[in-house]
């Protein structure tokens, strides 16, 4: 089948060029073994208490970190859960023999969930109607633009979905992440995977952050980065893509360091957590006992700005 336009742009943007990519050994062990003395001193000023550090962590601590204490009262709706049907529907599309037809993809995908346990099985099979009527239009959108838009992926790539990678080191303190796309096969020391996020929506400078943690944590756990890293945005299809590089990883890992840092202060130390109010406040659970944030959105209102971050 013969490319898009869009689709052959998106490939020049993905694919491997120039000379092959391979990481100094020794800046590799090193930086490994910082890491290490990282989650040491962590591990040891929790008092054995164990924490998971993943993206979401990394942004509330460095950001709000008022936020970043309060319980977390996430709940799944057919906005929030369209994400994780549509990115099943996509793995299903790449294996499929035959046709895709994002329709039955997304059907597919639903009857899987459908029988899961935990509480994403949990809210699909208790779906009312219109909940899933809703949900069914939202993933089937969104699967119709991978699949029309994006290049279609060849199996000797090795692409893996929904892919999970965890970092456990001697101590209590974890590590870890989940992309949508991982796609290169292993090649000895020469840095050949690319990870890729879905977005939709506005582009945000977490998503870049997000992805510099990614190759952290892959570095780190395979002691080979990925060359590059792409948020992909269904909606204008468009790629921010970035070459890994030694400089990432370090101002990445320096990052890490700073959030446990001040997740240790604040919940160790007892320092209080200071407020730093965004538009996220929109969306935060402290919203209606929060006069910072009361007074950041009204004032974003005054100003008629949209506060996307």
């Amino acid at each position: 089948m013969e490319l898009t336009p869009t689709q052959q742009r998106l490939l020049q943007q993905l694919r491997r060029d120039g000379e092959p990519l391979v990481f100094d050994a020794d800046f590799i062990e090193d930086l490994r073994s910082r890491a290490e003395a990282v989650v040491a001193d962590a591990s040891a000023a929790l008092g054995g208490a164990k924490l998971v550090v993943g993206k979401t962590f990394l942004n509330t601590a460095l950001g709000c970190e008022a936020k970043h204490l309060a319980p977390d009262e996430f709940s799944w709706n057919p906005a929030t859960a369209r994400g994780f049907v549509s990115h099943k529907a996509i793995e299903l599309a790449a294996h499929w023999q035959g046709e895709a037809d994002p329709a039955t993809l997304v059907d597919e995908s639903l009857a899987r969930f459908a029988d899961e346990p935990g509480n994403r099985g949990d809210f699909v099979a208790s779906m009312t109607d219109a909940e899933r009527a809703e949900l069914r239009a939202g993933a089937i959108e969104r699967t119709t633009r991978f699949i029309q838009d994006f290049p279609p992926l060849p199996r000797n790539a090795h692409p893996l979905f929904e892919s999970r990678i965890r970092w456990s080191p001697r101590g209590t303190v974890e590590l870890v992440g989940k992309t949508d796309l991982v796609v290169g096969k292993p090649d000895g020391r020469i840095s050949t995977r690319l990870i890729i996020d879905f977005k939709t929506g506005w582009p945000s400078a977490f998503h870049r952050l997000d992805l510099r943690f990614y190759a952290l944590v892959e570095a780190l756990v395979r002691r080979v980065p990925p060359r590059r890293v792409a948020t992909y945005y269904l909606d204008s299809c468009e790629a921010d893509v970035e070459d890994v590089t030694e400089g990432i990883l370090e101002s990445t890992l320096a990052r890490v360091e700073g959030a446990i840092q001040r997740h240790i202060e604040i919940t160790v130390g007892g320092r209080p957590p200071s407020k730093s109010p965004s538009a996220a406040c929109r969306w935060c659970p402290l919203s209606s006992e929060c006069d910072e944030g009361t007074l950041h959105l009204r004032a974003l209102a005054d100003d008629g700005s949209q506060g996307f971050d």
